[in-house]
């Protein structure tokens, strides 16, 4: 039997040692990860690289919901999304961005911000149920508080406005306000930052990107953001 003499044990061992080092490394970076026998990675959701930071208070884990108002998927989410946020851990915040693809989600998101802005976000529930009657009625045709023009588009939504309380004077101030402009700007920005090429798309703590699609339904999808924020809770340094 060949002998191995002392320069080639030291090799060996150092060899080794690095395969263990590297092995805890993986391991320590595969721990970074939720993970379940019922959730996994890459399958329920998409694990982001590099990690975004969020606006969440520290001690936060945010939840961030990309949608339009027209979107009837988000409308089937929606009450599943309403009874989760009764009981909301303290260590969870919720917060919705609208996508900005095209002009009906450019509509919707000016109509969602302006309604919040004039201090009447209690509206922004009846203006999904609106216009989700309104789809409907138009046979699935999402285009129902669009007009051709903007001008058509502000007066649609006026409409809407005073139907509900809201004068049109206060709503078009809200609607042609900076503060309006600001945040479909950054709406528009984090769409693309966050890659949301459909809706609804939830992302948690700025980590993890799922949809009722890959969580397997809008329960699961609430199941699968618990599991989620609670991890990151309990994990605050991960990733």
């Amino acid at each position: 039997m060949k002998r191995i003499n002392s320069r080639g044990l030291r090799l060996v061992s150092l060899a080794l040692t690095f395969a263990l080092c590297a092995g805890l490394a993986q391991a320590a970076r595969a721990g970074d990860v939720p993970s379940s026998a019922r959730w996994k990675p890459g399958v329920n959701f998409t694990v982001l690289s590099p990690a975004q930071p969020t606006n969440a208070p520290a001690g936060k884990v945010q939840v961030m919901e990309f949608f339009y108002l027209a979107c009837p998927y988000c409308h089937a989410l929606e009450p599943y999304l309403a009874a989760w946020r009764k009981h909301l851990p303290s260590y969870v915040q919720f917060v919705r961005t609208p996508v900005m693809w095209g002009p009906i989600q450019v509509a919707d998101a000016r109509l969602y911000y302006s309604l919040e802005a004039a201090g009447r976000g209690d509206l922004v529930d009846t203006a999904f149920n609106t216009l989700h009657r309104l789809e409907n009625a138009a046979g699935g045709d999402e285009n129902v508080m669009m007009g051709s023009s903007r001008s058509k588009t502000f007066a649609l939504q006026v409409a809407f406005a005073e139907r509900h309380g809201l004068s049109a004077a206060a709503y078009g101030n809200a609607f042609n306000s900076f503060d309006v402009h600001v945040e479909m700007d950054r709406a528009r920005e984090l769409g693309k930052l966050y890659e949301v090429m459909h809706t609804p798309t939830i992302i948690v703590d700025g980590r993890y990107r799922t949809d009722p699609g890959k969580a397997g339904g809008n329960q699961q999808l609430i199941d699968l953001i618990n599991f989620l924020t609670r991890w990151d809770h309990e994990h605050p340094h991960a990733g």
